[in-house]
C-alpha cells in the first residue's frame, strides 16, 4: 500500500472512530448497500448476486426495466449487449419476457465457464422475495413514469416487500414524482451525479429538486472535493436523507460516513465491512 493511501486511510479511520458517537452512520450490514447485488462475487443484477448479499446480511441495489410485454425485470445497461456477450443487442424495452428468459447473463467477462452459466435476468417479483426487514433493497427505476403502474401491480400481488425493506431510486425526476404519487408509503430517493453540465452540483439545487418532486432524499455520487460535511449537512438540515454512490475505496467510504452520509452503495460490501472490522480491532489493540 502506498504511503499516501495509508495516510488517507488512517485519517479516515480515526475520523470515524473519534466521531462515532456523533455521526449518523458507520459501516455495517445495514449501511453498506451491495451495488447490483454482491457483484464482485456473482454476476451483476442476478438472483445469485442478490442472494449472496442477503446471505451476508446486506441490503442491495438492483436496476429495473419494463419488457415489451409488460414484465418488470432486472438489467443495468440501456441495451442487452454487454452481459449477454452480444447474444441480444436490443434495447431493454424492445424485447419480450419470453426472449429475456432465454438469455444467459451469467457467462460474460470473468464469469465465462463459471457455475453461474445459464443464469437469466430476474423478474422484480423474484427480487422482492428476498426482501427482509432491517435491510433495504434499493430499486433503481431506469425508465420513465410509464413503468410505475407495472411496479405497483407487482407489489400488489406479493406480501414480502414493504416500506420497511424496499425503496426506490431514480435519475429521472418525473419517475421519482410518479413513484411517490402512486406509492407514497415507500421512500423515493433522487439519484444524481456530483456535477451537472460540467459544474459542481450544489446543496441548494438538490434541496430544490427534492422539494419539487416530493422525494425523501438524495442518492448522490460521492466526489470528495464537492460533497463535504457542510454540503451534506445543508441537505439534511432541510429535512432530507443523504446517501452516496458508488464507492469502492475503503478510505473514501469512511470519509463519506464521517461527513454524514446515511448509506454508501458499493460493489464490495463484504470486503469493506471486513476492512472496517479489522481496522477497529487494530485501533482497539493500539489503545490498550
Amino acid at each position: 500500500m502506498h504511503t499516501n493511501t495509508t495516510t488517507a486511510l488512517g485519517v479516515a479511520i480515526s475520523a470515524c472512530l473519534v466521531a462515532s458517537v456523533a455521526v449518523a452512520a458507520l459501516p455495517s450490514e445495514g449501511t453498506l448497500i451491495a451495488h447490483r447485488g454482491e457483484s464482485v462475487d456473482a454476476p451483476e443484477n442476478t438472483v445469485p448476486a442478490y442472494r449472496t448479499a442477503v446471505e451476508r446480511g446486506f441490503g442491495f441495489e438492483c436496476d429495473i426495466y419494463l419488457s415489451k410485454d409488460g414484465r418488470v425485470y432486472t438489467f443495468h445497461d440501456k441495451n442487452l449487449k454487454r452481459t449477454t456477450n452480444g447474444a441480444n443487442t436490443n434495447a431493454c424495452g424492445d424485447v419480450t419476457w419470453d426472449e429475456l428468459s432465454k438469455l444467459d447473463v451469467g457467462s460474460w467477462g470473468k464469469w465465462k465457464g463459471s457455475k453461474f452459466a445459464g443464469t437469466r435476468p430476474a423478474l422484480l417479483e423474484e427480487v422482492l422475495e428476498l426482501a427482509k426487514d432491517g435491510r433495504y433493497i434499493y430499486i433503481e427505476v431506469k425508465p420513465g413514469p410509464e413503468i410505475v403502474p407495472y411496479i405497483k401491480d407487482v407489489y400488489a400481488k406479493q406480501r414480502n416487500a414493504t416500506p420497511r425493506n424496499t425503496l426506490f431510486i431514480s435519475f429521472n425526476e418525473d419517475t421519482c414524482a410518479a413513484l411517490k404519487a402512486a406509492m407514497p408509503e415507500y421512500k423515493v430517493y433522487w439519484l444524481t451525479g456530483s456535477r451537472k453540465k460540467g459544474k459542481a452540483i450544489t446543496p441548494r439545487h438538490i434541496v430544490e429538486t427534492l422539494r419539487r418532486i416530493g422525494a425523501d432524499g438524495v442518492d448522490c455520487h460521492f466526489a470528495p472535493d464537492i460533497v463535504t460535511a457542510a454540503f451534506i449537512s445543508e441537505v439534511k438540515k432541510a429535512g432530507f436523507e443523504f446517501h452516496a454512490w458508488t464507492i469502492n475505496d475503503f478510505a473514501q467510504t469512511l470519509f463519506a460516513f464521517d461527513r454524514g452520509a446515511d448509506t454508501v452503495t458499493t460493489d464490495c460490501a463484504k470486503a469493506q465491512l471486513d476492512a472496517w472490522n479489522m481496522a477497529r480491532k487494530l485501533v482497539a489493540k493500539d489503545r490498550k
